[in-house]
C-alpha cells in the first residue's frame, strides 16, 4: 500500500499519467491547455466572462483537487499537524489578483493552498524545514524578509504534478496581524490589504507589522543565547538572567496580543452598527 508520503514524493509529473476523477467526471479526458487557461485569465481580468468561461474556470479549479489533498495529508500524517484551507480560489479573488498583479492564471500559485498556525519564530522555522523535507519541488517565500504592505509570514509552495498548492506558515502574532488588515478592509475599504485606503490606516498597519518584527528579533536573540547556553556552564545569575529575559519577551507578546485583539473586537463592534444602519 503506497502511503501519503509516497504519493507526495513521486516523480513531479507523475500525476499526469493518472486519470482524475470528481463528481465521476474524467476531467484529464478534456484536459485545458495553458494557452486556453491565460486566455481565460484575460476574459476575467477584464471582467468580460460568459457562463462557458465559469465552467471553464470551475473545471481548471478542480484540476487542483487531488494535488491539495495529497499536500494536506501528508501533513497531516507525515508531521501531525492540522491546515485550514480552501481546496480553491474564489471567482471574485481570481479576477481581483490578475487586475492587480502583472500575471497570467497560469501564473497563480495559490488557486488552492492551506495554513498552518504555529507559536512562534523558531516553530515557524522548523515547520518550514520539515515541508521542505517532506515534499521534493518546493518554492519559499519570506514575507518576514520582505513583507507585503506589512504581512509577515512564510509561503511555502509545493509543485505536486505541475499544480502548485500555496502553503501559509504564519505564527500567532503575524496571524492576527492579517486578521487585523482583513477586519480593516471589511469594516473600511477592502483596499486596505493591498496597500491602498487612507494613508493613516496604512501607516498604522505598518507600525503594527514594525513592532512585530521587532519581537521577532528579540525572539532570534532570546533563542540564540539560549543554544550557547548549552554549551557554557551557567552560573546561578546568568539562568536568573536567562529567565528574565524570557518572562519580558512574553509579557511584549501577551501585550501584542491584547492590544491587536481590543482592535479587531473594536471592529468587529463597528462592522455590526454599519451593518445594520439602513440603506
Amino acid at each position: 500500500m503506497e502511503t501519503t508520503l509516497q504519493r507526495a514524493r513521486r516523480a513531479p509529473h507523475a500525476i499526469q499519467s493518472e486519470t482524475l476523477k470528481f463528481d465521476g467526471v474524467d476531467h484529464m479526458a478534456s484536459e485545458i491547455s495553458k494557452t486556453q487557461i491565460d486566455r481565460l485569465g484575460e476574459r476575467l481580468k477584464k471582467g468580460n466572462i460568459t457562463e462557458a468561461d465559469l465552467r471553464l474556470l470551475d473545471q481548471y479549479r478542480r484540476s487542483f483537487t487531488e494535488a491539495y489533498e495529497v499536500v494536506v495529508g501528508a501533513i497531516r500524517k507525515e508531521l501531525a499537524l492540522e491546515p485550514t484551507g480552501r481546496p480553491a480560489k474564489s471567482t471574485t479573488s481570481i479576477s481581483e489578483k490578475l487586475r492587480r498583479e502583472s500575471i497570467r492564471l497560469t501564473q497563480i500559485q495559490d488557486i488552492a493552498g492551506c495554513r498552518l498556525i504555529v507559536t512562534d519564530i523558531a516553530s515557524q522555522d522548523a515547520v518550514v524545514q520539515s515541508l521542505t523535507g517532506l515534499f521534493e519541488d518546493t518554492t519559499i517565500v519570506d514575507r518576514r524578509q520582505k513583507p507585503s504592505h506589512g504581512y509577515r509570514a512564510v509561503h511555502v509552495v509545493v509543485n505536486y504534478g505541475g499544480k502548485m498548492i500555496e502553503i501559509q506558515v504564519r505564527t500567532s502574532l503575524q496571524h492576527l496581524w492579517a486578521e487585523l488588515s482583513e477586519k480593516l478592509s471589511d469594516v473600511f475599504n477592502p483596499a486596505i490589504k493591498y496597500g491602498g485606503g487612507a494613508e493613516d490606516t496604512q501607516k498604522a498597519l505598518t507600525d503594527v507589522s514594525s513592532i512585530i518584527t521587532l519581537e521577532e528579533g528579540l525572539e532570534h536573540k532570546f533563542a540564540e543565547r539560549i543554544s550557547l547556553s548549552l554549551h557554557d556552564k551557567l552560573t546561578d545569575k546568568d539562568e536568573e538572567i536567562i529567565a528574565a529575559n524570557q518572562e519580558r519577551l512574553m509579557s511584549f507578546r501577551r501585550a501584542m496580543f491584547e492590544m491587536i485583539s481590543d482592535i479587531i473586537r473594536d471592529l468587529e463592534v463597528l462592522k455590526g452598527e454599519k451593518d445594520v444602519l439602513p440603506d
